[in-house]
Order: C-alpha cells, then sequence, then structure tokens
C-alpha cells in the first residue's frame, strides 16, 4: 500500500513539473525580443526572456551556498583524503550507469549503451561496486546521456533558459529529463519498493556534496573575476550544455551577437578559460 502511494505521489509530482515548466515556457513566448539586429542575435543566442527572474533566483541560491553549500563542501575536502572522495565518485557515478545505458539506448546509441552495459558489469565485480573505476583505467571511457538529451534527439525545443533552485542553471527540456531520469533509476526504483528510502536520501546528499565539492575553485574564481557572475555563468552553462547535447561534437554555428559582460582584458583571468571542462551539466550548479 505505501510503495503504491509513493508511486501515485511521483506520478503526481511528475504532472505537477510538466506544468509547471509548461506554464514557464508559455509566459516565455510572451517576452518581447528587442527590435535591433544586434540586440535581436544576442537575445536569442542568451534564450533568456525571463532573465529578471532567474536573477533572483541565482541570488537566492547563492545566499543558500555561501551560508551552507560552500562550507559543507569545504569541510567535506578538508576531512576526506582525496583518494576517498575519487572512490565516492566513482562509486556514485557507477550507480548512475543503468540510466546512462537506458538513454543510450532511447536514443539510437546502442553502441554507446554497449560500453555502458561493459562498465557496469567491471566495475561493480572487478571494481568492488565502483570503487575503482576499473573501465576507464582499462581504456573503457564512460558514455554520458541523460533524459534531457534524449528528448533533444527526439526533437524538443529546449525551452527559455532558467536558473532553478538550488540545482542551478537549466532549461524546461532538461529540468523535466531530471524527473524522469530520478524517477527511471533502477536504484530509486529499488529503494522505494523496498522501503529504504534513506539510501537513496543519503545518495542525493552525496552526489550533492561531492558536485559542489568539485566546483570549490573554479566557481570562487568565477565569482572573483567576473564583471557579472549571471552572464558568464549563463554563457559557461550553454557552451558546456551544447557540447554535451553534440557529445561533444562541435554545435552549429550561432549567428554573431554582442558579446556577454565580463572581463575585458584580452587574456582570460586564471580558471575561467578552463571552465568548459570542470563546469557539469546544467542543472547541477547554483
Amino acid at each position: 500500500m505505501s510503495a503504491i502511494c509513493e508511486c501515485r505521489w511521483a506520478m503526481s509530482f511528475a504532472r505537477g513539473t510538466v506544468l509547471c515548466l509548461w506554464l514557464i515556457a508559455v509566459l516565455a513566448a510572451c517576452a518581447t525580443p528587442p527590435t535591433d539586429p544586434i540586440d535581436r542575435a544576442a537575445f536569442e543566442q542568451r534564450n533568456d526572456p525571463l532573465e529578471p527572474l532567474n536573477r533572483h533566483i541565482l541570488d537566492a541560491n547563492q545566499v543558500l551556498d555561501r551560508i551552507l553549500l560552500r562550507p559543507v563542501a569545504k569541510a567535506y575536502v578538508f576531512t576526506a583524503p582525496e583518494d576517498a572522495r575519487e572512490a565516492i565518485r566513482h562509486v556514485l557515478e557507477n550507480m548512475k550507469e543503468p540510466t546512462l545505458v537506458f538513454n543510450n539506448a532511447l536514443q539510437g546509441e546502442l553502441k554507446r549503451a554497449g560500453i555502458g552495459i561493459e562498465r557496469f558489469v567491471i566495475n561493480s565485480t572487478v571494481g568492488f561496486g565502483g570503487i575503482v573505476d576499473v573501465a576507464t583505467l582499462s581504456g573503457i571511457e564512460r558514455q554520458p546521456a541523460d533524459f534531457g538529451q534524449t528528448l533533444f534527439v527526439w526533437g524538443l525545443p529546449s525551452g527559455p533558459y532558467l536558473v532553478l533552485p538550488i540545482l542551478g542553471p537549466s532549461n524546461p527540456r532538461d529540468a523535466l529529463g531530471m524527473v524522469v531520469d530520478s524517477y527511471a533509476d533502477p536504484f530509486t526504483i529499488l529503494a522505494t519498493a523496498t522501503g529504504v528510502t534513506e539510501l537513496t536520501t543519503s545518495r542525493l546528499l552525496a552526489n550533492g556534496v561531492d558536485q559542489r565539492a568539485r566546483l570549490l575553485d573554479v566557481l570562487d574564481d568565477l565569482q572573483k573575476n567576473s564583471l557579472d557572475f549571471y552572464a558568464q555563468l549563463r554563457s559557461l552553462a550553454q557552451q558546456r550544455r551544447e557540447a554535451e547535447l553534440h557529445h561533444g561534437a562541435a554545435p552549429a554555428a550561432v549567428p554573431a551577437a554582442a558579446p556577454e559582460p565580463g572581463p575585458t582584458t584580452d587574456d582570460p583571468p586564471d580558471g575561467i578559460a578552463r571552465q568548459a571542462s570542470p563546469l557539469p551539466s546544467a542543472g547541477q550548479l547554483y
């Protein structure tokens, strides 16, 4: 009976999320683009008609980050040796592997799905549940995929740029993808079915702390050196996501537009030039 109630709650939550995202997309469609060609090109490239709302959410996220998330991440880095943090990260990534396989298969990427299955089997056995990433050490690279990317392959537009509470940069398509990935995750389904939801909560918290710990220096540098942290974060998150959607291949060219506000020196400040690699997927920043 409990499992049935939780399933109904999950379905209601998913329906509510879809409705909210639809309303956001409708509101965004009502935004009036600039008439000047250059300004309009910049407007379309940013895809951010909800910028005033997004800035307020980012401000709230930063307050939460200063008083809770960043201190917890710094304490985690201080108390846990690098090898231990790496082992925890490998376990968390191994638990996500079935979802990667699922999405690669839905995208028609059967070779990538097969590699994911191979990685999961190797790391779950020889790698002691993923503590050691034996697959990567053997040259079998991870094949990232998520349901937001699957929806992209199926032709669903992204919708406007969004800053989600706590989760950070995203868009309606990717936000919906996160909901689907969360409820389709085999370990989440198993934990819910067996009534061990504490494991799901612990996994969620561990993943959040690990993600924030990995971005300590990156975000500190970005906030310190950006004239407009919001614009710089948006630009980097969108570039990162565009690369992910194409599996790292160069995306289609975008129309020329006015540059984002940011540092005015010819050489970007230390750390910012290297942002593309360390930044996580949309929805994983604040």
